[in-house]
């Protein structure tokens, strides 16, 4: 029988990458980490992470094992959830969203599930994929609205097969400009017809796309600023400090003297979508993903 805990542990190691770091994080000495973990490796017959000085890396057991451990941990939330409704009537439901995403399409679709479940209690936190993803898998939160570019989800340590993804909309990115800029009156851009302006960027994710656009296009883009809000950066766009690439649920408000260009196909685009725990019945989260697909497809009719 594989110990709970030492799942527990192993979850931790994976997600920091040291057991100094996880044995900090769980509050236990290093040498109980690495006592746990071996204790693991023996009940298994099998390695579960590779020591080595730069810290440790899960083997390809150790990534079953961690897919096991959040599968289990998730199990065990839900469980207590479900017996705290027994004696309270009330179901608690923790929704994670990315701030444009949540913005757009979270309000409306909030008010429709407490119309129709009024005694759910409900908590919201922003995040981006790359943290709220796993916490959907550990249980530590029931979905979370949450996007990626072309490449896979970014899910962090384990398998991820109990992630269950439901698209929602795709939201291109523009090529934002001050209404004075020598492009601004074209119907469609090429990033390479930018290769000389300055950036300012909203996210880092955006700058990432663009520098390897760049570099296969053989380029080097000048950021001259860089920002986690949206909002801000087109701000900065409008104050004459360059252009930027913003998504489109992110263009609204309108800010004035500023231009919209949408990028030539095949362009960036960020595919939304709520990522729940699948294979399970869950009817509250069930009546908010059925919510979170009307809002998005008015959004589309608009």
């Amino acid at each position: 029988m594989i110990d709970v805990q030492r799942l527990r542990v192993l979850r931790a190691v994976a997600e920091h990458g040291s057991f100094n770091q996880a044995a900090a994080a769980l509050r236990l000495t290093p040498s109980a980490v690495s006592q746990q973990v071996a204790a693991l490796e023996r009940s298994l017959g099998t390695q579960v992470v590779a020591r080595s000085t730069r810290g440790v890396t899960l083997t390809q057991a150790g990534r079953i094992m961690v897919g096991a451990a959040e599968s289990v941990a998730a199990a065990l939330e839900h469980a207590q959830q479900q017996v705290a409704a027994l004696s309270t009537g009330r179901t608690q439901l923790t929704v994670a969203t990315f701030t444009s995403g949540g913005r757009l399409l979270l309000p409306a679709a909030l008010t429709q599930l407490m119309e129709a479940r009024p005694r759910t209690v409900l908590h919201v936190r922003e995040g981006e994929p790359e943290d709220t993803l796993p916490l959907v898998r550990q249980g530590a939160v029931d979905l979370a609205l949450a996007y990626h570019f072309d490449g896979p989800l970014p899910v962090g340590p384990g398998a991820g097969s109990s992630l269950e993804w439901t698209p929602l909309m795709e939201d291109p990115l523009h090529v934002v400009l001050p209404q004075g800029h020598r492009l601004a009156d074209h119907d469609a851009l090429d990033l390479t017809d930018l290769a000389t302006d300055p950036w300012v960027l909203g996210c880092l994710k955006t700058e990432a796309y663009l520098r390897r656009f760049a570099e296969h296009a053989r380029f080097d883009p000048e950021i001259r600023g860089t920002t986690t809000d949206y909002f801000f950066a087109r701000s900065l766009v409008a104050a004459g400090m360059g252009i930027s690439l913003i998504p489109s649920i992110a263009l609204a408000p309108e800010i004035p003297g500023l231009s919209t260009v949408p990028i030539k196909s095949p362009g960036p685009v960020r595919h939304i979508g709520v990522a729940t725990i699948g294979g399970r019945d869950r009817p509250h989260v069930t009546t908010l993903v059925h919510a979170l697909r009307e809002q998005a497809m008015r959004h589309h009719g608009h």
